[in-house]
């Protein structure tokens, strides 16, 4: 249970101050949650359950996410009605994803999302988007968000992805827009997702809001430098920072993979083993 319930200490505050540092930054620079940067922190550094993590994280996205709105809808670069598109199909899809959880092997789910993000990386080296691009909508282009809402919520039910990794490179690949207006749009869709979720973990005793509280107001503060670094950044060279930003998410993922794999071959031969004694 990590820290919660336990006397707050100074290591304790410092601690949620820096990872919310250091996830805000993430969060404006490539229009993610920072769960990824979240979770095994505070995982790390006070001990929390992966589940209270998780419940934690989503929680302080929602002020983290708001700020990056803000930064990025200063500059225009927030497609407002298509993200409460995406934010629908979401909510839909997180629900659709956490049934299917128990159906479906984690991980053939893994290595699949792991080949997903080697083919946006490999794309983010061919397509360079253009920074006038806009969204603009249509019919097709409606359903084609809302679908693209439901993929990212199931993804996000079955293996705690941030929608922003899947949402941001489909927007600028599969809807042309500028790499600014989908991490704008990005984050805002983020905002009910996150609030959904953290209703329903709050509920449940699944997260802890004073940490929620502290990493994300922390987050707050370099969420807007990390939007205002992007606009300094030219397509290719925001291309190439977000390549090596999936990168690094794409071997957490595969090493995940590899030890739950071993993990479930040693208990099989532990379990044959036992077997072969009787």
């Amino acid at each position: 249970m990590g820290e919660r319930g336990a006397r707050r200490s100074a290591r304790f505050y410092l601690a949620c101050a820096g990872v919310g540092l250091a996830a805000g930054l993430l969060s404006g620079l490539f229009g993610v949650g920072g769960g990824t940067v979240i979770v095994p922190l505070l995982v790390l550094l006070l001990g929390f359950d992966q589940r209270l993590a998780a419940g934690t994280s989503l929680a302080a996205i929602v002020p983290t996410a708001s700020v990056g709105v803000i930064s990025y809808a200063v500059t225009g670069s927030v497609a407002w009605i298509p993200a409460i598109i995406l934010a629908a199909g979401a909510v839909i899809g997180a629900q659709i994803g956490s049934w299917l959880l128990a159906k479906i092997p984690q991980n053939a789910l893994r290595w699949g999302f792991v080949g997903f993000l080697v083919v946006v990386i490999v794309m983010l080296f061919i397509v360079v988007p253009s920074r006038d691009a806009v969204l603009e909508l249509s019919w097709p282009v409606g359903i084609g968000l809302a679908g693209l809402g439901l993929f990212t919520g199931i993804m996000a039910g079955l293996l705690g992805v941030g929608g922003g990794v899947i949402v941001v490179p489909a927007l600028m690949f599969l809807f042309g827009t500028s790499d600014l207006i989908a991490k704008g749009t990005s984050l805002l869709m983020m905002i009910p997702t996150a609030i959904s979720g953290t209703v329903g973990n709050a509920r449940r005793r699944n997260v802890d809001l004073v940490a929620a509280l502290v990493v994300g107001l922390a987050a707050c503060t370099t969420t807007a430098v990390g939007a205002w670094i992007a606009t300094l950044l030219n397509p290719l060279t925001a291309n190439i920072l977000f390549a090596a930003f999936l990168t690094f998410i794409a071997s957490q993922m595969a090493v995940r993979a590899v030890k739950t794999h071993r993990a479930a071959r040693a208990g099989k031969r532990a379990a044959l083993s036992s077997e072969g004694h009787r």
